[in-house]
């Protein structure tokens, strides 16, 4: 009689280290009323760190408990306090660079030997939160220095929750690599706001306080190793995992010896944002920059299609990359002023058109572990964002004393375009599931952005437009997808992904005035900016791998 094998105990210790990133919010709750506008300050995060645990497992059910760590790289800026068309608002920055998680898991063990555990989890979180709440331009004009700017700054650790889900698939009975999605939730932290001021009538609003909270959606992609296992359970070692069933429908192992390649397309439903902030130079050496001008773009909803392909080698080294290329026509655009003449606050909305964007990735990489069934790898590569799109229309919506287009009025009034170049450095992770399920999950951070654009203002008596330039920063991008195969060489699936970046603080903008100082004569002044863009979204794909 053919003795069946033996299952895989989930019993045991493990440590692991794990990468991803998403998308996160923090929002300033405003001490004086209603705000007009903002208050909900956007912070992408790229995150990487540690884990340790224990399991514990009753038949196919596993109970489990993990203390997790990340160090985070996020900033996120945006408008705030703006209650009142007539008070001079505020910016408020926000940056999360420390999460640490502890949770409670209960999963299910099944599959091939119960090598897959689909589990939830559940517990406490905590993270520490940075940045300020600044006042924007307060009427600083030619040899006016404004009024006494005010900053308020906090670094807080706070306590909060977590709850998550995911799966685990066994390698090997010493390794496994997990996809895991986490939500983390904090409230409670109170901070001071500056005093501000008030015109038309002068007058000057006093300090208050301000309450914060944050939420985090979180992709990851983690490496378990494994010990201090069930001694009832399989012989440790590092020889892959197969009952005789999965290895008879599987390649062998020798497959991985083979060249393969696989190709498809995908349709990509994405809503994208682009925001850059108008700085005036510090009065004081040091010092920060002022908040002047903000233009938000959002609810940029749009379809693209793309191509994509992976060359895997006999040798582990892999080269991958998509392109692809987009519209949208719906979305919006806020254009907000402080302090210009007698406006203390100024905010006008604009209808977005003719939107489009293209994009590529190219990455060579190398997988570390590889068997028939999965493959593990590191690689570096490059992406390019590009996007343009035209505003129109014109409708004040904060201050009493400016109007800008009748509503009937649809002109075409500005336009914005975008390019976005970066390295990438990253992971991929691909397992199979069962006989035809696959899941995989790419996670990339972007060191360093290179960013160029043009505004051009169509509205104004001459020629206006804003060239922009902007470096260093970074980025996340994370995709996961989970494929169907139909054949054994013919595949479709459906995914998720998360893309952002943005520059530093003290990039560069030049304003661009043709016949501002009489005909034929070009005025140029420069000034410091920050620039960011996020899009995420749903695709669904089909492929066909050749091997």
């Amino acid at each position: 009689m053919k003795v069946p094998p033996a299952l895989w105990s989930w019993t045991g210790g493990y440590i692991g280290v794990h990468g991803g990133g998403g998308y996160g919010r923090t929002s300033f709750s405003d001490p004086y009323g209603p705000s007009i506008y903002g208050d909900i300050v956007n912070t992408p995060a790229f995150l990487a760190g540690g884990q340790i645990g224990y399991n514990w497992q009753t038949n196919g059910w596993v109970f489990g408990a993990e203390l997790d760590a990340s160090r985070a790289v996020s900033d996120g800026t945006n408008s705030c306090l703006a209650f009142s068309g007539i008070v001079v608002i505020a910016t408020c920055n926000a940056g999360p660079n420390v999460f640490v998680t502890g949770t409670a898991l209960v999963g299910y063990a099944f599959g091939p030997q119960g090598q897959t555990l689909a589990y939830i989890k559940a517990g406490v979180a905590w993270q520490n939160n940075r940045g300020d709440i600044a006042n924007n331009n307060e009427f600083r004009d030619g040899d006016f220095a404004g009024y006494p700017r005010q900053v308020t700054q906090f670094d807080d650790g706070r306590f909060g929750w977590t709850v998550g889900a995911g799966v685990e698939q066994a390698l090997t009975p010493t390794w496994s690599v997990k996809f895991e999605y986490d939500y983390m939730g904090f409230s409670g932290t109170r901070v001071a706001t500056p005093p501000t001021v008030q015109f038309p009538p002068l007058a000057f609003i006093p300090a208050s306080t301000s309450n914060l909270s944050s939420s985090y959606h979180i992709g990851k992609v983690g490496l378990n190793y494994h010990f201090w296992s069930d001694p009832s359970g399989p012989e440790r070692s590092d020889a892959p995992l197969h009952s005789d069933r999965a290895t008879a429908k599987a390649k062998p192992i020798a497959y991985m010896d083979n060249w393969s390649l696989e190709g498809g397309s995908r349709v990509w439903l994405s809503r994208g944002t682009f925001q850059w902030d108008y700085t005036i130079p510090p009065l004081i050496p040091g010092d920060s920059s002022i908040p002047g001008s903000r233009l938000t773009y959002q609810g940029l909803d749009g379809v693209s299609g793309e191509l994509f392909a992976r060359l895997d080698s006999s040798w582990g080294i892999f080269l991958k990359g998509d392109i692809g290329i987009g519209r949208f026509n719906k979305g919006k655009e806020n254009d907000e002023d402080s302090s210009l003449t007698n406006l203390a606050y100024s905010n006008t909305l604009l209808s977005q058109a003719n939107g489009r964007f293209m994009y590529y990735t190219a990455d060579v990489g190398y997988d570390f572990l590889r068997d028939s069934t999965y493959r593990l790898g590191a690689f570096v590569g490059w992406t390019y964002y590009d996007q343009k799109s035209d505003s129109i229309g014109c409708l004040q919506i904060a201050s009493p004393y400016h109007r800008c287009l009748a509503p009937s009025d649809r002109r075409l009034t500005s336009s914005q375009d975008t390019n976005w170049n970066a390295p990438r450095i990253g992971f991929s992770a691909e397992a199979m599931l069962f006989e035809r399920w696959r899941v995989s999950a790419d996670v990339a951070y972007l060191p360093w952005t290179d960013f160029s654009g043009r505004d051009n203002h169509l509205l104004r008596p001459n020629t206006t437009f804003y060239d922009q330039r902007g470096n260093g920063g970074a980025g996340i991008q994370i995709e996961a997808i989970v494929s169907y195969f139909l054949t054994n060489n013919f595949s479709v699936g459906v995914g998720a992904r998360y893309w952002a970046m943005w520059t530093k603080n003290d990039s560069d903008v030049t304003f661009n005035c043709s016949g501002c100082d009489g005909p034929g004569t070009l005025d140029q002044d420069h000034a410091l900016a920050k620039y960011n863009m996020e899009r995420w979204g749903t695709f669904f794909q089909a492929s066909y791998k050749f091997d």
